[in-house]
C-alpha cells in the first residue's frame, strides 16, 4: 500500500523544477507521462492513454494530443491494438530530458526572461537578467546530461520504493 501512495504522490506532484515556472502545463505533463511510461516499461508493459491520464493526473484528451506528438518525434513509442499502448526501449531511454523540452517547448527555457517580460535581452537586461543567466545554465546542462533512463532509474530506487 505504502507503494502505491508514494508513486501517487509522485505523479500528482510537482518535483523536478515542476511547478516553479520553468515548464509549461504541457511540457510538464510530457515529461510526467514519459516517466510513467518508462516506470511501466520496465517491467516490459505498455500503457494506454488512460492509464497514463490516471497516473498522473491529467486530462485524457489532452495528453492523447501530447503523446501523439512525442511519438511522431520518438520520444516514445506506440503500438496500435488491443494489445497496443505506449513504451520506451533503450533508444528512447537513452535520450536527455532536453529531448522532451525541446520537443514541446523549444528551447525559450535557456534563453527568455525569467520574469516572462517580452523586452528583457542582452542589451536591455531586467533586474533578473544576469542572475537567472547562470541558473538557466545549470538546467541547460541538467536537462542535457541526465538521460530519461537515468532520471527513471533514480526516481525508481529514491522516490518509488516498494
Amino acid at each position: 500500500m505504502e507503494y502505491k501512495r508514494q508513486k501517487h504522490l509522485l505523479y500528482k506532484k510537482r518535483y523536478y523544477l515542476c511547478g516553479v515556472g520553468v515548464f509549461s502545463k504541457t511540457c510538464e505533463y510530457a515529461m510526467r507521462a514519459v516517466f510513467f511510461i518508462a516506470h511501466k516499461a520496465e517491467r516490459g508493459s505498455r500503457v494506454g492513454v488512460k492509464e497514463i491520464a490516471e497516473g498522473i493526473g491529467s486530462p485524457e484528451p489532452f495528453l492523447a494530443r501530447i503523446l501523439q506528438d512525442l511519438s511522431r518525434k520518438r520520444i516514445i513509442k506506440s503500438v496500435k491494438g488491443p494489445h497496443g499502448g505506449f513504451y520506451v526501449d533503450d533508444e528512447n531511454l537513452a535520450l536527455p530530458l532536453a529531448t522532451i523540452v525541446e520537443a514541446i517547448d523549444g528551447n525559450s527555457l535557456y534563453t527568455g526572461c525569467a520574469m516572462g517580460l517580452p523586452y528583457c535581452s542582452e542589451e536591455k537586461p531586467c533586474p533578473l537578467h544576469n542572475r537567472f543567466k547562470a541558473i538557466r545554465g545549470d538546467i541547460h546542462n541538467l536537462l542535457h546530461n541526465t538521460t530519461i533512463g537515468q532520471f527513471n532509474g533514480d526516481l525508481n530506487t529514491t522516490l518509488l520504493r516498494p
